[in-house]
């Protein structure tokens, strides 16, 4: 310990044991505490800082323990700090080159160094690495009185709180020469954005002697190259590859090991952990899917590249070199391919069929009517850049925000873009659809500053991005179409492309002409959200899945290009009369050809992989070789497949959309031969991308690098001449082991023979290896040209990725004709079915159906139970609305439901489960059903009800099919009645609609003599038990037994046989008879008032005496008949 002055008054005798004896037995006690000794110094009150620490400390020892050791031990400690002072990170032990005077100890001789002592001190300062109490013992005894006790071994434990273990850590000894000085040097904050603990920022303080030589900080550099690259990315999770594994730091460790369930510990100043190199795509993508920002931090620099240069002697470079989200999961860091051969088989590779938009929405409070009521204009901008589609939409919203619910339930997006502030409506919406999935499935939201939502703003970015490619007529025009939409849509697009050039995939937004409008009410039917949910047309409202929906039913494609294509053509169905012509004319060629064509066509998309992805990926030059050769090869064995059907199509097939998009298909393809051809299959197969390309005249650089290491190697191959003649061993060969080249491997007893400049690169007991001074300058330079064609390969690839690019569209067209082809034989799969028929389509207002089916219900029931088929006959020239009354259960929703699924399926291009089908074409399906609460919107069950039959009102044509279910329920029977009434009603006279309206109101079905053309009564068909005519006075009244015949009836349903229904549900005996007797004396008495009011309104007819008498005996029988029942 130089520098240490021993103290006066020390035993002579003390000695190593003794020293060892008093810091096991202070360290190691096993239950009592030790009590402190007085000091053998007197200490000057006017003591150095340092004797704060070590006085005490050293009075509290036994007297056996040396002074020297006692100072030592109190050094070892770490200093406690202010409180709310910045902490330290405990700096390394610098031997001081300067004496120094320690105010604790008095006397002129230096202590000799005990080796022993060293060695207990070293123990002593790991088991204090070990220690898990912030409090550490010099701690306490500080801010005790000295005559207290201290614990003598504090708990131990593997699992810490993790802020106290932070804590612990940073403190530092603060051994200066100048104590007084300290000051704060830096402030880093080190908290995420978006952390509550963003204000808790650790700051670090000036030393004089740092704990890193190299950096002049208390932070390695890894952490200083992590700070930096964190202040960049904040809300990000940050994988940084260092070696062999991946590792997270600080809070990204934290929320790793909790979402990975991986183990995380402190190191140095953070806490961290790490997952291996080959499960990065794994890992990323779980933390991707519960909704985190990630970020993929690589090093840019190899190992011989550095040697030779200007920061060799500094840390590895690294950059951030892929972001993923849910919507922008795209690279070859989480698309990995499983296996690759000449099978190529679409169940080996890891696919992704659902839809990942990103939705962005713009609001506009301005310009608008009915600002007061929480009207709005609404922008949206979605995009899906793992496929390249790109939508937009822009239209005015009522309150409840109906029209963008449609849009997000039709698109499902997986991502929200949002402004900082939104209005509460709006708020309510995002909240509700964010929360209705699963904890892992949740819907991200990304907020961003709203004035990047500025029109101003806006523009200009729109502008600049789209101004580059106006050169040309055809850009022009693009141009002038970009900026001639909606202010919102603007908006919307240009938070858009700034949001997607973090990730570098802004390319996808570069085609204006592939936008494509969401809502074209000239093109598709209207299908809002509700009406989506109501009619279960892409997921069940039992577990939210696809099974039991109505794409359900319908999907049968073979490519994941073709669900997706399928999912559009559920929720958009045609208006235009020859669309869905072609279609039904193409599914019934397909249907009943004989031809051999059809099924080799689906036997090759059965083998496809997801070339829509994979297309989009390698536009993005974010594809692997493995990916890119996998989907070129797919392509071109496509093409070659389908060129030779070429004649068979012709002669075949009799349908123009057929034959139109399978001829077009092998011309689209053709450019991928060229690529093909370049490629070496062996070497994309494993991702070598110096032997990628066959020929290399293409490729100038490759050549001449390639020259250079062969110049090298030749080099080396002709010394080994000359170390032949050096060693007069003319077999001597190079060897190579774990991947050292080059060597000279001699046995040991012949190492004489080597030339002293010779260097020794390993050894074993038998034979030691050699490099010669001219392999070893050689062999550096040749791993330097070695890792410079790698870099110089990795530039080529992503040129030649751009090359390719330029085709993207084309061959993006012919992956739409084939998800065409696709759906078409998907829906040839479903007319296959047993007693579906081919529906005839009309201009007209009418839905003829003879003997429907509900689709759904159909298929999940089977054989087995067959579904009880209905007819249906509405028309705009005579009846066009049908009152459906009978009992609970009966099945008169799932007959409206029917009726609403056999028109979409028509109007998809689809057959339909009846038959007989005559559909005119419908512009819109709207249904209000269901009785629920909205607690996000505040509203009631009845709120609920009126607010959606308030929507339909307004958006409603006399093309229209509206379906209402029990309206006016939610509320008194007075009230329900008198709405359901007046609404029905405005929809038979103004709105003239084809509707189908459910009620259990009988007031209601007035309506059929007020309209005899245009309303029907009906009821669902049921029988009732014979004893429904009995009354016994004496015996207990029990529930009617009622058998339902599901069967559409003419009439009205005089009751709705509640009490049934009850039954069914197992409510207590006691309860049904006590309900049933109630039922029958409420029944009795509504007859009794009506009876009453025939015959008073008989009484305002008679107009003699005579008459007069005649009405009182009636009205008496009646009454005392009455009153006896």
């Amino acid at each position: 310990m130089s520098g240490r002055k021993p103290a006066s008054g020390r035993a002579p005798g003390a000695g190593p044991a003794s020293a060892k004896q008093a810091v096991l037995s202070r360290f190691f006690q096993s239950t009592g505490n030790l009590k402190s000794t007085s000091s053998p110094m007197g200490a000057s009150p006017k003591a150095d800082p340092d004797a704060d620490s070590a006085a005490p400390l050293a009075s509290t020892l036994p007297p056996q323990l040396p002074p020297h050791v006692v100072v030592e031990f109190g050094r070892s400690k770490k200093r406690p700090l202010e409180s709310d002072e910045p902490v330290q990170k405990k700096a390394k032990k610098v031997q001081e080159k300067e004496g120094r005077s320690d105010s604790v100890i008095s006397g002129d001789a230096e202590p000799k160094k005990c080796l022993r002592t060293k060695m207990v001190l070293k123990s002593l300062e790991k088991l204090k690495e070990f220690c898990c109490d912030s409090a550490l013992p010099q701690n306490r005894v500080q801010t005790e009185p000295l005559q207290e006790r201290f614990a003598v071994l504090p708990k131990c434990t593997d699992f810490d709180d993790i802020t106290r273990l932070r804590a612990k850590n940073a403190v530092s000894s603060e051994d200066s020469k100048t104590q007084n000085s300290q000051k704060d040097k830096t402030v880093f904050d080190l908290s995420p954005s978006g952390s509550s603990q963003k204000d808790n920022n650790l700051q670090m303080t000036s030393d004089t002697k740092p704990s890193n030589k190299r950096t002049k900080s208390i932070y390695t550099p890894l952490e200083l190259q992590y700070i930096e690259l964190k202040q960049q990315q904040k809300d990000a999770i940050l994988c940084v590859e260092c070696g062999y594994k991946y590792r997270f730091f600080g809070e990204d460790a934290e929320i790793a090991a909790r979402e990975l369930n991986i183990y995380c510990h402190l190191d140095h100043n953070f806490m961290t952990a790490s997952i291996p190199t080959h499960r990065l795509f794994v890992h990323v993508r779980r933390l991707v899917a519960k909704g985190y920002k990630v970020g993929v931090v690589k090093q840019t620099e190899t190992a011989a590249l550095k040697a030779i240069g200007d920061n060799k002697s500094s840390l590895f470079s690294r950059k951030l070199t892929a972001l993923y989200t849910k919507s922008t999961l795209i690279g070859e860091d989480v698309n990995p391919l499983v296996k690759l051969d000449d099978a190529i088989n679409v169940d080996e590779i890891a696919t992704d069929t659902s839809t990942s938009f990103l939705l962005c929405v713009c609001e506009d409070q301005e310009n608008v009517k009915d600002k007061k009521k929480g009207n709005v204009f609404i922008g949206i901008v979605g995009v899906q850049p793992a496929t390249g589609e790109v939508v937009f939409d822009s239209f005015q919203d009522s309150a409840s925000r109906l029209e963008l619910e449609t849009r997000v339930s039709c698109l499902q997006p997986v991502e929200l873009l949002l402004p900082s502030r939104l209005s509460e409506p709006t708020e309510a919406l995002v909240r509700r659809a964010t929360s209705a999935r699963v904890r892992d499935d949740r819907i991200r939201v990304e907020r961003m500053d709203n004035m990047y939502f500025e029109y101003s703003h806006a523009f200009q970015a729109v502008t600049e991005f789209y101004a580059k490619d106006a050169v040309d007529t055809q850009g022009s025009q693009s141009f002038s179409g970009i900026i001639n939409l909606e202010k919102t849509v603007i908006c919307c697009l240009a938070t858009i492309i700034r949001y997607l050039k973090e990730f570098n995939l802004e390319k996808v937004l570069s085609k204006p002409k592939n936008f494509k409008q969401l809502s074209g009410e000239t093109e598709f039917m209207t299908i809002n959200g509700t009406t989506l949910r109501n009619l279960e047309i892409l997921q069940n409202q039992t577990d939210m899945k696809t099974r039991g929906s109505l794409l359900w039913v319908l999907d049968h494609t073979k490519t994941s290009f073709g669900k997706r294509k399928l999912k559009k053509w559920v929720t958009q169905p045609l208006l235009k009369l020859r669309e869905i012509n072609a279609r039904l004319d193409a599914v019934t060629e397909v249907l009943h050809s004989e031809s051999s064509v059809f099924g080799q066509i689906e036997n090759h998309l059965r083998k496809l992989p997801d070339i829509e992805r994979g297309l989009c990926s390698i536009y993005h030059k974010k594809c692997s070789t493995q990916e890119f050769f996998l989907i070129v090869k797919a392509l071109y064995h496509l093409k070659s497949e389908l060129q030779a059907l070429i004649p068979a199509v012709n002669s075949h097939v009799r349908s123009d959309l057929l034959q139109t998009y399978i001829l077009e298909i092998p011309e689209l393809l053709s450019p991928v031969e060229r690529f093909l051809k370049i490629l070496n299959e062996q070497a994309a197969k494993i991702g070598d991308k110096t032997e990628l390309f066959k020929d290399l005249s293409d490729f100038p650089l490759i050549k001449k690098r390639k020259d250079e290491i062969q110049e090298v190697t030749h080099k080396i191959q002709i010394h080994l001449q000359e170390i032949r003649k050096i060693l007069k061993n003319p077999s001597a060969q190079y060897v190579t082991v774990s991947g050292q080249e080059f060597m000279i491997e001699i046995k040991n007893s012949a190492v004489s023979c080597i030339p002293n400049d010779w260097v020794k690169v390993g050894s074993t007991k038998a034979v030691s290896r050699f490099h010669s001074p001219f392999i070893v300058e050689n062999y550096r330079h040749l791993n330097q040209l070695r890792e410079q064609l790698v870099l110089d390969c990795s530039a080529e690839w992503l040129d030649f990725l751009e090359d390719f690019s330029e085709h993207y569209h084309s061959l993006c067209k012919a992956v739409h004709h084939l998800a065409t082809v696709d759906c078409i034989f998907s829906l040839a799969k479903v007319a296959k079915q047993g007693n579906y028929c081919r529906p005839t389509l009309q201009e007209e207002r009418k839905i003829m159906i003879k003997n429907g089916r509900h689709p759904v219900i159909d298929v999940l029931l089977g054989e087995q139970d067959q579904y009880v088929p209905n007819s249906t006959n509405l028309s705009g020239d005579s009846e066009r609305v049908m009152i459906i009354t009978g009992p609970n259960m009966g099945g008169k929703s799932s007959y409206i439901k029917q009726v609403a699924l056999i028109t979409i399926m028509a109007q998809i291009g689809s057959y339909v489960p009846a038959e007989e089908a005559t559909v005119g074409i419908v512009d819109g399906i709207f249904t209000r059903m269901g009785a629920t609460d909205n607690i996000y919107k505040g509203q009631s069950t009845f709120m609920e009800e009126l607010t959606d039959t308030a929507e339909i009102i307004r958006q409603a044509t006399s093309q229209s099919l509206v379906i209402l279910d029990e309206l006016g329920r939610g509320t008194s029977t007075h009230d329900g009645i008198a709405i359901a009434y007046a609404t029905l009603e405005h929809f038979i006279k103004d709105v003239k609609s084809l509707t189908l309206f459910v009620t259990h109101y009988p007031p209601v079905c007035e309506l059929e003599k007020s309209y005899i053309q245009q309303v029907g009564n009906y009821h669902m068909g049921f029988l009732v038990n014979e004893d429904e005519s009995r009354e016994d006075p004496g015996e207990e009244q029990v529930p009617d037994f009622v058998t339902f015949l599901y069967q559409i009836t003419r009439g009205i349903a005089a009751r709705s046989y509640g009490l049934n229904v009850a039954k069914l549900a197992d409510v207590p005996e006691e309860i049904l008879k006590k309900a049933a007797s109630k039922s029958k004396e409420l029944e009795g008495l509504v007859n009794m008032k009506r009876k009453r009011l025939k015959c008073f309104a008989k009484l305002w007819m008679i107009n003699d005496a005579k008459g007069l008498q005649k009405w009182r005996d009636e009205f008496d029988a009646e009454e005392t008949s009455g009153l006896s029942s």
